[in-house]
């Protein structure tokens, strides 16, 4: 449907919806830039105050994933007329204090009757516009790197069939609340070290609503418009990360509504080795919530950029290779 759409004819706008991208970028200045992005959704937990902490973890991600810095939010509220506002005022709390954690204030926001609870966060960050992270921009070549694992949606519709072991739940929330702030600053770091020949992180988006596969598949796409052109992006399952516990999930048929939805979106671009079975089929195409970054760095400069994530306490699994456009977008070994 937005392919259909007029495109902004503002020539400040330096990212905008063409490519399905993270966030949106607008040129403010001579090496200023602002990075825009809305997230909210319904609990998929049951403590309040943690589903306001991975709301506010899932809206900041989007602004690093572009490589720029959160500076403010605006609360965005759906809560029942006859709710119980000590519910409403735990999520709030929850989502400040992971807000804070990040130093981005919150400095507003709206709220409507709803029947159904809902929250996240309008965000406002900043980036410099000559070193934004775009989710195009892989090359034959590239190394790819994920920092968080996988498995966030099966686990949470088996906590909703009250059918989800404990354990698993909480490796699933430890991962939600996680900030992707060390991990883009790692980034930095290795952009920093990096010879006069350019930057060696050349594509990263953030794992979220359309599963691995889904924003692999952006990633593979490129940009016809800038002159990127698509790739194939390999991907060795046995080296995808998954939660304690996804596997059996999936096994057991907690699939989430929009893993069905992605496989359908991804649909004959990917393809599958005969050992990759149907329950990691189905993890690689599980929406995520707060997810880690899939990164496409230079090969040469795929073992410091590990190290440096690593450093920072963040995984960094190698799970592929990014080679010229070959058949499939995706093909899964």
């Amino acid at each position: 449907m937005l392919r259909r759409l007029p495109r902004p004819n503002d020539p400040n706008v330096l990212v905008g919806f063409a490519t399905n991208d993270d966030a949106g970028v607008y040129l403010v200045g001579e090496g200023f830039a602002l990075v825009q992005t809305v997230d909210f959704f319904t609990p998929i937990v049951d403590e309040p105050e943690v589903f306001g902490r991975i709301a506010a973890a899932n809206s900041l991600s989007d602004v690093y994933a572009m490589g720029g810095r959160p500076i403010s939010a605006l609360s965005i509220v759906g809560f029942p007329d006859k709710g119980d506002t000590a519910i409403l005022e735990q999520i709030l709390r929850g989502g400040l204090a992971k807000m804070a954690e990040a130093e981005c204030s919150v400095i507003g926001g709206h709220s409507i009757r709803n029947e159904d609870i809902q929250f996240g966060y309008a965000v406002t960050g900043t980036v410099d516009p000559k070193r934004v992270w775009r989710n195009v921009g892989a090359r034959p070549g590239d190394a790819l790197l994920l920092t968080k694992a996988i498995g966030t949606g099966v686990l949470s519709t088996a906590l909703k069939k009250d059918m989800a072991d404990a354990t698993a739940i909480a490796a699933s929330v430890a991962s939600m609340v996680q900030l992707n702030r060390a991990a883009t600053q790692a980034l930095r770091e290795v952009e920093k070290g990096a010879a006069a020949g350019g930057s060696p992180i050349h594509a990263v988006t953030d794992v979220t609503g359309f599963g691995l596969l889904g924003h692999a598949h952006e990633m593979a796409r490129g940009d016809a418009g800038t002159g990127l052109e698509a790739v194939t992006l390999e991907i060795e399952h046995r080296e995808v990360p998954l939660l304690p516990g996804a596997l059996k999930a999936a096994q057991e048929g907690f699939l989430p509504g929009g893993l069905k939805n992605n496989r359908e979106f991804v649909g004959e671009c990917a393809s599958f080795g005969a050992g990759v079975t149907q329950e990691f089929r189905d993890l690689l195409f599980d929406p995520q919530t707060s997810g880690g970054l899939l990164i496409a760095v230079a090969s040469k400069a795929a073992d410091a950029t590990a190290g440096a994530l690593k450093a920072r306490g963040v995984m960094a699994a190698r799970i592929g290779n990014v080679r010229a456009k070959e058949g499939p977008l995706l093909q899964v070994r």
